[in-house]
């Protein structure tokens, strides 16, 4: 008899059929809409294997009702919406799709640094109201991009790559890192120093470090409060990361010039959020990886870890 397993989300049609080789599958079939908690507590009390994304809860409580479960693979580099503590303490494997977004992230990244520092979003939404009636001098100036400093706060797969992106733009880079990588300064020319001397020095923050206890509220009112007063933060990590409400009164008050938002504490982000009320805010929903191909070898990726896990093998992207 096959493993069964529950797919939480619609998949490509090919990536169902790889499933389905494998595995007897049921799978949750909204493309838009998440799984609701209780048919996911009702589904994973029968199943031994567990496909899911960064809008399920894998926590402690559903993890208890789940005797026959063997894996969790989750389509998404990051796994904080899983208790990865509980799933091991019940021999439970977490898998993540690391590598396979990285240029695609590092792209996205870079484009939301364009578009808040040249203010691209206010200003074709400028132009559609008909406010253009004129060439003016200093009419939607922004911030230049080329020759300025770019700061990371995480020098991973896709901070690197970002840093190679910022070089054709003749940034002086610097990073802050939980360990100093003297391969990637070698080879990327860049310098690493500490937090405050990131935040104090540089034009364009981009936060890229995983989230953690340890990175919660990282950037907070004191960390807003070294940063220039024409400098931008770009976050495509995770929401958690900034400080909300701290980054909402620096950005109205002029601590800081500007921000550009992929990821936000609660997703979705709900329409009256503070932050997107501000015209100096660039906000996105959550589409860091979202390039047709990418997503394709993520969602493939996600299902060749469960396959492994499921048929014997060690799953090569094995987080626990």
């Amino acid at each position: 008899m096959k493993p069964k397993i529950y797919i939480t989300r619609k998949l490509p049609e090919l990536v169902v059929d790889k499933l389905k080789n494998a595995f007897e599958v049921r799978m949750w079939e909204e493309e838009v809409e998440p799984v609701p908690r209780e048919i996911l507590e009702k589904e994973i009390q029968e199943v031994e294997g567990l496909y899911c994304l960064l809008t399920e809860s894998i926590d402690r409580n559903l993890l208890t009702l789940a005797p026959r479960l063997k894996i969790v693979s989750n389509m998404a580099v990051g796994y904080n919406n899983i208790d990865v503590a509980a799933a091991t303490e019940k021999g439970i494997m977490v898998t993540n799709t690391p590598g396979v977004l990285t240029e695609t992230t590092a792209d996205l990244t870079f484009a939301l640094l364009m578009a808040s520092a040249r203010r691209i979003v206010e200003a074709s939404d400028y132009l559609r109201a008909g406010s253009w009636k004129t060439w003016s001098p200093m009419q939607l100036t922004g911030q230049d991009i080329y020759g300025a400093t770019l700061g990371i706060f995480g020098l991973g797969r896709i901070g690197e790559s970002l840093a190679k992106r910022a070089r054709g733009f003749d940034m002086n880079i610097l990073y802050h890192n939980r360990s100093r990588k003297p391969r990637a300064e070698e080879q990327l020319g860049i310098k690493y120093v500490d937090k405050e001397a990131l935040l104090r020095e540089s034009d364009f923050v981009c936060v890229l470090t995983p989230y953690t206890p340890e990175t919660e509220n990282y950037i907070g009112t004191a960390e807003l409060s070294l940063m220039k007063r024409n400098a931008v933060l770009i976050n495509t990590a995770r929401g958690g990361i900034v400080n909300e409400e701290a980054l909402y009164h620096a950005l109205k008050s002029g601590q800081i010039w500007g921000a550009g938002l992929d990821v936000f504490k609660e997703e979705p982000v709900r329409t009256d959020h503070p932050l997107l009320s501000l015209p100096n805010v660039v906000a996105l929903p959550h589409i860091g990886s979202a390039s047709r191909n990418t997503r394709l070898k993520m969602a493939l990726l996600a299902a060749e870890n469960l396959i492994q896990g499921l048929l014997g093998e060690t799953p090569k992207n094995l987080v626990n």
